[in-house]
């Protein structure tokens, strides 16, 4: 399998992964997409033979709080949650690559800074030769 970087630039998860996503999230959650504290990015971060590493970047909004948030919590949310969409999102990204998941799964929040929490998504994938 070749290199699938390429393919995962921060504007082509954009587009996977819209940035309106975010305001459905928090509109769902809280019935107003304003109250949200952050904003969700999908990043890459690195492919190691048959096992994808991207992030969920969880950004602070200007004026609001990201610790005290309870970002910890997510990763059961996102699962979970229609607007993630999860398993949808899993394929997608696969089926930009020409392959197959075999499992995925959503690790725990780490928090990088005060403004910037992330949750690692690692997905395996199986070529289809």
């Amino acid at each position: 399998m070749t290199d699938p970087a390429p393919l995962f630039t921060d504007a082509a998860l954009d587009a996977i992964f819209p940035p309106e996503r975010t305001h459905a999230f928090f509109d769902a959650l809280y019935g107003d997409a304003e109250d949200g504290a952050y904003d969700i990015r999908l990043r890459f971060h690195k492919a190691e033979g048959n096992t994808w590493q991207f992030f969920f970047h969880l950004l602070q909004r200007p004026g609001k709080c990201l610790a005290c948030n309870l970002t910890y919590g997510l990763p059961q949310v996102f699962i979970r949650h229609p607007v993630i969409a999860l398993p949808r999102l899993v394929e997608e990204l696969c089926a930009q690559a020409g392959v197959r998941p075999t499992s995925w799964n959503l690790g725990s929040t780490q928090e990088i800074s005060r403004s910037l929490h992330r949750i690692p998504l690692t997905i395996h994938v199986q070529t289809t030769s």
